[in-house]
């Protein structure tokens, strides 16, 4: 059963800073500390890799978790491998370190 949401506290600024999926950074920002360019970033929504929530006017918008994998995809890409590649290695390889985590948490128990 999921909790009711109306009750529960809404986030603090401290765990919106420590929440990697919060997002934080709008698409120029993202760009910029990338080192890419806006299309590079939407690119990466048309392939599948990421797709950033939307602020109330429609914005892209962008979490540090989204910003690490698509800073993988630009040294992959940077490297000579199609970007369309690119991205399925990168979801291949997050979909791999997930069935990891989920192992070792079964084992442990």
């Amino acid at each position: 059963m999921i909790p009711d949401q109306s009750s529960a506290s809404p986030p603090s600024a401290d765990d919106k800073f420590d929440d990697e999926h919060y997002p934080a950074y709008t698409m120029g920002r993202a760009a910029e500390m990338l080192g890419a360019t806006q299309g590079f970033l939407r690119s990466l929504d048309e392939h599948g890799l990421i797709q950033p929530q939307r602020s109330a006017g429609g914005h892209r918008r962008y979490s540090r978790h989204q910003l690490r994998l698509a800073a993988r995809v630009r040294e992959l890409v940077d490297q000579g491998t199609p970007i369309d590649a690119a991205c399925r290695i990168i979801i291949l390889e997050d979909q791999l370190h997930e069935a990891q985590q989920r192992n070792a948490e079964l084992s442990s128990d």
